[in-house]
């Protein structure tokens, strides 16, 4: 049994017309899903979504995603697109009330509406399970920029004739800085 929707997009849930109280649904997210969500970091991948919705109440529902798939991202070292796997679970509770909230883990939907749009917390699920530094495997980055970054970065620290003289106030802390090394 699928979920029945709000014309506003495959992502939307209309949890009032739900005639069971469990149903499950899968969604194929693609590029056009990533290029639409505005201010996204990630802008490609091909992620499947398990959602199971289970109703608990008459105005309570528990959202169960499963995600797996992959999306592309900028490498740190050498900026050219590289595929960062994705297999991540989330959970949200969604309440029917007065006016739309957001708690932690809870979100209270207009009961008037019904709706709750599950684009923006599909896409956190996604980049929330990205690593906070993302790079190729060794030997896998862009090698002429990587050569671009050595370059610059061994006549920065291999520039040593142009040092400026040490403040002599500073001088004694250079000491117990040689002291200790």
């Amino acid at each position: 049994m699928h979920p029945e929707m709000c014309s506003l997009g495959k992502l939307h849930i209309d949890l009032k017309a739900l005639k069971v109280d469990d149903v499950h649904q899968d969604f194929q997210l693609n590029n056009d899903f990533f290029k639409a969500l505005e201010e996204a970091e990630v802008e490609q991948g091909d992620v499947k979504v398990a959602l199971d919705i289970h109703r608990t109440t008459d105005r309570l529902f528990d959202l169960n995603f499963h995600l797996e798939g992959n999306v592309v991202v900028k490498c740190d070292r050498c900026l050219d697109d590289m595929v960062q796997p994705i297999k991540t679970d989330g959970r949200l509770c969604v309440k029917l009330g007065e006016e739309y909230s957001e708690e932690d883990d809870l979100v209270v939907v207009d009961e008037s509406e019904g709706c709750i749009d599950l684009a923006w917390f599909v896409y956190e699920f996604i980049a929330l399970n990205i690593p906070i530094k993302h790079v190729h495997a060794p030997g896998k980055c862009n090698r002429v920029m990587i050569d671009m970054l050595e370059k610059h970065s061994a006549t920065r620290s291999g520039d040593e004739d142009n040092e400026k003289p040490i403040d002599p106030r500073w001088s004694g802390l250079l000491k117990l800085k040689e002291t200790k090394d």
